[in-house]
């Protein structure tokens, strides 16, 4: 096994246009889901949500936040694509 020298490559790390795409795509669908999700969990009539005064409940808290953390690294991977894409496009420019 080769042992690390302990320093960086000046060379910067690049995605494959098959992997850019991917987490581009990941992304999207992610805020699709999750957006979809949340209009459904708003207009819940089932009393998981909303209790029967109409309070949010911790169901409808816990499952908020798990949105918003999905919309979160939703939006980073797809970043990630996206910057993967670009650079991809600026090398074969070149």
């Amino acid at each position: 096994m080769p042992q690390s020298s302990g320093t960086r490559s000046s060379r910067p790390l690049t995605l494959s246009r098959s992997v850019s795409w991917f987490l581009l795509a990941f992304g999207v669908w992610s805020w699709f889901i999750w957006i979809t999700f949340v209009k459904n969990l708003w207009k819940d009539g089932s009393g998981l949500a909303f209790d029967g005064a109409g309070e949010p409940t911790g169901y409808f808290w816990v499952h908020l936040l798990l949105a918003v953390v999905s919309f979160v690294l939703g939006t980073a991977i797809g970043v990630i694509g996206l910057r993967g894409l670009r650079a991809l496009r600026r090398s074969s420019g070149e």
